[in-house]
């Protein structure tokens, strides 16, 4: 629960006059969007757990958007946002987010990979996702790991409100978070721009 602390700063950042309001009204349209993600917490599918922050987000836009700000100011707020949620705050966080990408190719992280392909092939919510993980090295560039969503939770919960058209946004989140993990993401298409499926596929990232 502690993202809620990013979108109240960056509301007092570019709101100072407004953002108390704002902050109020935003957990106001978080509780309504909420309902249509209670199943996350206890889904068996972990990739249901991401359904709570995007529902924030989801109420944060609304927001933004009945103070009539355009596309391109909601998408630099959001980013704004997340950079700040997910930029390591110290040395430790830093090699933390590194840290999977080094043990992809250990026998124990492998045998995890599996049990996490398990549960993430079973829909565990009509309104949650379904994934598809591959091992394979020649399908996911030497790495070993890769992932596809074949169905999107994030584009479920967004259409449903009639804000499908921002789900690419969180979408451009992939790229930041993976490359803090030291990885390069490559990507053909994702659902929220109309493909098939979202596939994630990564290089390790060149040393600067």
């Amino acid at each position: 629960m502690n993202y809620r602390k990013y979108f109240l700063q960056a509301l007092r950042k570019h709101y100072p006059g407004d953002s108390e309001a704002m902050a109020a009204d935003t957990e106001r349209v978080y509780k309504h969007v909420s309902t249509d993600i209670r199943f996350s917490s206890t889904s068996p599918n972990p990739l249901d757990r991401r359904l709570d922050f995007t529902a924030y987000f989801l109420a944060f836009i609304q927001v933004l958007e009945k103070k009539g700000e355009p596309f391109s100011r909601i998408r630099s707020l959001c980013l704004e946002v997340v950079g700040e949620y997910v930029r390591p705050k110290n040395q430790w966080q830093k090699w933390l987010k590194r840290l999977p990408a080094r043990l992809v190719t250990n026998p124990l992280a492998r045998g995890l990979i599996k049990i996490m392909g398990r549960k993430v092939s079973r829909k565990g919510h009509p309104d949650g996702f379904l994934a598809k993980v591959l091992t394979d090295k020649e399908e996911t560039y030497g790495l070993g790991y890769g992932f596809d969503i074949l169905e999107c939770g994030i584009c479920i919960l967004f259409r449903k409100h009639g804000a499908g058209q921002y789900v690419p946004i969180l979408c451009e989140v992939d790229k930041i978070t993976s490359g803090l993990a030291g990885l390069q993401l490559i990507r053909s298409g994702t659902i929220a721009n109309g493909a098939e499926k979202c596939d994630f596929r990564f290089k390790k990232a060149e040393k600067p």
